[in-house]
């Protein structure tokens, strides 16, 4: 399998998770449905009225938290946000992290849940920080997820010192009766992640003009909410 140093990015993540996502939505939505307890908390949280954003939002699974904020989902899969879209009043937009049709400046919130870490340069991973940052209003705040490096006590087992750029298998089963095409009843799909170590996400959130607020760990992830800087304030890296 070529590795992503031999592929232009986009390319490599058209591959190894769009397409894939594309194929897994139905199944992987099956399996998504449960809040993840700091992302409700932070969604708890917000001021009845508050408007914003969940970038990368798959089945819409988050929607449904808090009923008196209004949220506008994205995702690069055409077939996830047409389930998102069900959730409604809410809405969902098929977009790109890196290329968001939002006004810059606008939103009281937003949060990205486990989706940066499918971008496979620093660059692009950074970029697609910026672009969170860029959609909040001053004063809004976002919640970023990552996979962690540290994973030692799940079951894959990764920890410091290993690779950071990893292929993450997806096992789909449909079963005797409803094949896949080529009749076997079991396929897997391999998606494309970059294992964030300790401290990394909070670097890419201050080089891009960023303030990390609280930060954390949780369920093998690692996890910051973040604002963007005061005007005037050029404080920080």
């Amino acid at each position: 399998m070529a590795s992503s140093e031999d592929v232009h990015p986009t390319k490599y993540e058209e591959q190894h998770v769009h397409e894939v996502y594309q194929q897994i939505a139905s199944h992987f939505s099956s399996t998504r449905y449960k809040p993840w307890p700091i992302v409700e908390s932070f969604l708890q949280s917000l001021p009845p009225g508050s408007i914003g954003l969940d970038i990368g939002c798959g089945n819409g699974k988050y929607f449904t938290v808090n009923r008196d904020i209004f949220i506008i989902g994205s995702d690069r899969s055409t077939n996830l946000v047409k389930i998102a879209a069900t959730h409604e009043p809410h809405v969902a937009v098929v977009a790109d992290n890196l290329a968001l049709p939002h006004q810059a400046g606008r939103f009281e919130f937003a949060i990205s849940i486990a989706v940066v870490h499918h971008l496979s340069t620093l660059e692009r991973r950074r970029a697609a920080v910026s672009c969170i940052l860029e959609c909040l209003s001053q004063g809004g705040k976002a919640l970023i997820y990552v996979w962690a490096l540290e994973q030692k006590g799940s079951r894959r087992g990764w920890d410091e010192g290993h690779e950071q750029d990893v292929m993450v298998p997806w096992v789909m089963k449909t079963g005797k009766n409803n094949p896949h095409p080529d009749g076997t009843t079991e396929k897997t799909f391999q998606r494309y992640y970059h294992l964030y170590r300790s401290g990394e996400l909070e670097e890419d959130i201050r080089f891009m003009g960023g303030e990390v607020m609280e930060a954390g760990y949780e369920k093998d992830n690692w996890w910051v909410i973040c604002k963007r800087k005061a005007k005037g304030d050029a404080s920080g890296g």
